[in-house]
């Protein structure tokens, strides 16, 4: 008896479509699927954050409101630069807007990440600098690094830099969360910009 096996996808491209076409969570969805993200092979900096808000779903670009304005304020970079696909890819870890809770968004759907990730970030080889934004990203990405909550995880910053930084999520909800801890913007921000245009800048001198 003949086992059929999977299809094997021919390119990069076709990896894309299924991801773009995928409806995985459609059930939960609210709003329906809508995955975002940005990914190229030539990429040097990588945003690994949490999913898209509502804005974000109906605009398709990712970081498209107040939050990617202060991440980008973080970086010290300009929207050209950010939306510039051949050096900043973003994926987050889940693709599509989750719907709201009491307290903000929802969290990424579990189904994204395990479905997709590593193919997605497969696709990435010339990543100098992650930046990882928010527990559920930390909690992936730091792996056996992670401490008990994002506090931790940004004040051992310099455990895993120069290629990996966590971050605060830049949502203007975590206000508070800046004026109790202003040796983030002091200690973690200035060499961020620092490292950022230094991977830029070996991107613009290959």
């Amino acid at each position: 008896m003949t086992t059929l096996q999977p299809p094997v996808l021919s390119s990069t491209s076709d990896l894309l479509a299924e991801v773009r076409a995928c409806t995985l969570c459609a059930a939960h969805l609210p709003l329906g699927p809508r995955p975002v993200f940005r990914i190229h092979p030539d990429a040097r900096i990588l945003i690994a954050a949490q999913a898209p808000g509502i804005k974000v779903h109906q605009s398709g670009l990712p970081f498209d409101d107040a939050s990617g304005d202060r991440l980008r304020a973080w970086m010290g970079i300009d929207k050209e630069t950010f939306y510039d696909v051949t050096r900043i890819a973003i994926l987050p870890m889940g693709l599509c807007y989750p719907g709201t809770a009491k307290m903000g968004d929802l969290p990424p759907r579990k189904e994204c990440a395990p479905q997709w990730r590593d193919k997605l970030l497969a696709l990435l080889p010339n990543i100098q600098l992650t930046l990882v934004i928010g527990q559920y990203a930390q909690a992936w990405h730091l792996k056996g690094a992670n401490k008990t909550g994002v506090t931790q995880n940004v004040m051992a910053w310099r455990d895993t830099w120069p290629t990996l930084l966590p971050l605060p999520h830049p949502s203007g909800r975590n206000n508070i969360w800046l004026k109790r801890n202003p040796w983030f913007i002091e200690e973690v921000l200035p060499p961020l910009k620092q490292q950022v245009q230094l991977v830029l800048a070996s991107v613009r001198n290959k």
